[in-house]
């Protein structure tokens, strides 16, 4: 894996970079083509942003789950998985904490905090159906059945069926980066009832130090103080996690507490 590229000004929504980025890889207009065309697709099809990213996984997870995660292959899928977990831990995580994970997909860290967490600690959300069918084929496949684990199929991100003053973390891993504003901003009206005294929530994002832009309706970049900002609008102190800009990934970190 390489080191993280720190953000940039580009906007690759814009036509001058599309133009470039065609220019020096031709082999790729074709698959963009027909993102181009799903996109158009999906959202004539779909009443929201949940919508339209439910119908992108279940496209992709038929193809890979995997994949549909954000991991090309199974070796990066494990790796990511295991910069995830080691961060946490890193970070204080213990097998009495309580976590929810937001956007756990196929469970690329989840197994992990399963496997670590005492039983019944760990909760996993996602919009997608195919991809907690994928989920529970990794529990299967890691014999984590009697870590009795909650995976919950969700509509939104007000969290109203879960207990208030839980969860002692909060993670979201590559769900902000594929989310708009709007989106975000629900989760973090939402979050604090959920998050116990003393905890915090993580989530990592695509961030840029240029025009804030999004690619198709799939791919969101935001500068730093956007998020910061609206967190503390909601109550929260908010912090980049410099630590995590010096790993092996593609995003950025930020963590909020009370």
């Amino acid at each position: 894996m390489t080191k993280a590229l720190p953000p940039t000004s580009r906007n690759r929504a814009s036509l001058a970079y599309r133009l470039r980025y065609a220019a020096q890889n031709p082999e790729k207009i074709g698959t963009y083509m027909l993102r181009v065309a799903r996109d158009l697709r999906f959202r004539a099809s779909s009443r929201d942003h949940v919508a339209y990213y439910r119908a992108v996984m279940k496209a992709d997870a038929a193809r890979s789950p995997e994949a549909a995660v954000g991991s090309p292959t199974r070796e990066r899928w494990l790796a990511l998985g295991q910069l995830q977990f080691d961060y946490l831990l890193r970070h204080g995580l213990k097998p009495d904490d309580r976590l929810l994970e937001i956007g756990c997909g196929n469970l690329r860290a989840g197994w992990r905090f399963i496997d670590y967490l005492d039983a019944g600690n760990y909760h996993g959300i996602d919009i997608s159906p195919d991809i907690l069918l994928a989920a529970q084929h990794t529990l299967v496949r890691n014999d984590l059945r009697e870590k009795l684990p909650h995976l919950t199929l969700v509509g939104d991100l007000k969290l109203r069926f879960l207990p208030a003053r839980h969860f002692t973390v909060v993670h979201a891993h590559s769900v902000f980066s594929h989310s708009p504003l709007e989106v975000i901003d629900e989760c973090l009206a939402n979050v604090g009832r959920v998050l116990a005294p003393g905890g915090f929530f993580d989530f990592t994002f695509d961030r840029t130090e240029g025009t804030e832009h999004h690619v198709l309706r799939e791919d969101f970049y935001y500068r730093t103080e956007t998020l910061t900002s609206l967190a503390e609008r909601h109550g929260f102190t908010a912090r980049l996690m410099d630590d995590w800009e010096e790993l092996p990934h593609g995003q950025s970190k930020i963590r909020v507490t009370r």
